[in-house]
């Protein structure tokens, strides 16, 4: 018997400004599959990361996301954190002054407690520093990490880990990793991809944007599609990046145009 769909996309069109980026992107995913999605620069890849995440940028002009059956269209990104949504960017924003444990602690408990009102309490301060120090230690970051302000003079390997112990933290249903491999060395591509595989479950889907094969030599996906031109043009196995890796996007570019 198949998983239930965790994500279905229907005929997606996207703009940004008066200008289509999404063309009509079809895509589906079930409970527990990790899926890739790969495609030159400009073929819309982060768009699809920011409009599944909500951001208010992204205008979808026709189709439908819904996640686990909810149709996802008309909520704010608050509200799709709360259904299990989470995206790691490929850009992680620098908040100086906010200390990266005070700002685990605000989103675990709004993640947990979605009712909360205002001024309510937050975890127990107990609870959180030893979950917080538990896991640290699974994903090897020093605890002096905790202390510092939220990607403030972090290193692009640091931002990413910090991606990661975030993810592990809030335990999404449906984690989206824009590029997460931009930039890193392979020592911090290790750690970041045995973060994700760790997280990997029967009921937690993985969508890995990706430009390049080799983090999938260490994420290992259940599907890969091509993305260019603003449509997904083809859905295959893992050999699909293989094969992208030999030939390159130009034949995918030509399809799609």
């Amino acid at each position: 018997m198949s998983a239930p769909v965790a994500l279905k996309i229907e005929n997606l069109h996207v703009s940004v400004g008066e200008t289509p980026i999404l063309k009509g992107v079809n895509l589906t995913m079930r409970q527990g599959e990790t899926h890739a999605l790969m495609g030159p620069n400009g073929s819309g890849k982060s768009t699809l990361a920011y409009t599944l995440i909500g951001h208010p940028k992204y205008e979808i002009t026709e189709g439908i996301i819904s996640i686990d059956g909810t149709d996802i269209n008309e909520l704010d990104p608050c509200e799709r954190a709360r259904l299990g949504m989470f995206l790691a960017f490929q850009y992680p924003v620098t908040i100086p002054g906010v200390k990266v444990a005070d700002f685990l602690r605000h989103a675990m408990t709004n993640i947990r407690n979605p009712d909360r009102k205002e001024g309510e309490e937050l975890m127990s301060m107990r609870d959180f520093r030893k979950e917080l120090r538990d896991t640290m230690n699974e994903l090897n970051i020093d605890a002096e990490f905790a202390r510092r302000y939220l990607n403030d003079g972090f290193s692009g390997g640091e931002k990413k880990r910090m991606e990661i112990l975030q993810m592990t933290l809030l335990g999404p249903k449906f984690g989206i990793l824009d590029e997460t491999d931009s930039g890193l060395d392979i020592d911090a591509l290790r750690v970041v991809s045995e973060g994700v595989n760790a997280l990997r479950a029967d009921k937690r889907s993985f969508l890995v944007i990706t430009h390049y094969q080799r983090l999938l030599e260490y994420i290992k996906p259940d599907v890969i599609h091509v993305l260019a031109n603003g449509r997904v043009v083809r859905s295959g196995g893992p050999e699909l990046a293989l094969e992208l890796e030999k030939t390159g996007y130009k034949d995918f570019i030509a399809a799609a145009a």
